[in-house]
């Protein structure tokens, strides 16, 4: 009788191993994957590719920014944002040209400035939507904590009082704003004691189209018609 009990736990146990084995392997329902495809949070980027934002060209949007790396490089342009899309139909969506498709990843150049009022079409600044600015782009930046060259994200701000400032976003989420005349030349950087840029240099200078503002060992390169537009 003891060796029936013993059997038979040994087999009830065996059961239940493989019960939650199934459970454990059980695959994703379609459902599951394309809500993972449509949500750029909970998708799955390769490694590979240096994605960042959330979402593009709106937060919640399913395609991102993509960064810059020895496969991406080439792609990179200041005029335009190279942005990533799971799926080929958004890809198609953001009307820019698309450059390769790298891990499954369509990847897509999408000119910053479009044509939208303030952005050289004689009809005036009007803000991008969602936000302050007048146009948004992204700009050659180097030298943040070390950083090497890359790009960074910012927007500009036209006709203030005092003239037009910039927001710089950096690595880490922070902003330098840096303040140009009304005439379109560059005026300073936002300082303060706090973090010690107060204490930095800051020097500018002209390389053709392009004001080159530095501010101790950090460089940003701010073309004409991104400070000006109309």
């Amino acid at each position: 009788m003891r060796v029936h009990i013993q059997s038979t736990a040994i087999s009830l146990l065996a059961m239940l191993s493989l019960s939650g084995c199934e459970q454990a392997t059980t695959p994703s329902t379609p459902a599951q994957t394309a809500a993972a495809v449509a949500n750029p949070a909970s998708a799955a980027w390769p490694t590979s590719l240096p994605v960042f934002g959330e979402g593009f060209p709106n937060p919640g949007d399913p395609c991102r920014r993509i960064g810059e790396s020895p496969q991406t490089v080439n792609f990179l342009d200041d005029s335009a944002s190279l942005v990533g899309c799971l799926s080929t139909d958004d890809a198609a969506k953001l009307g820019g040209t698309v450059v390769a498709t790298l891990d499954s990843v369509t990847l897509v150049s999408v000119p910053n400035v479009a044509a939208v009022p303030g952005d050289g079409d004689s009809q005036g600044d009007a803000t991008v939507a969602g936000t302050p600015y007048h146009a948004t782009a992204q700009i050659r930046c180097a030298g943040y904590l070390g950083s090497a060259e890359g790009l960074c994200d910012a927007g500009v701000v036209r006709g203030t009082e005092t003239g037009t400032y910039i927001d710089v976003t950096l690595s880490d989420g922070r902003r330098r704003t840096i303040f140009f005349t009304a005439d379109g030349s560059f005026l300073s950087f936002s300082t303060a004691e706090a973090d010690g840029t107060a204490a930095m240099e800051i020097t500018s200078r002209r390389e053709g189209d392009t004001t080159i503002a530095t501010l101790g060992s950090e460089r940003y390169d701010i073309p004409d018609v991104f400070v000006r537009g109309d």
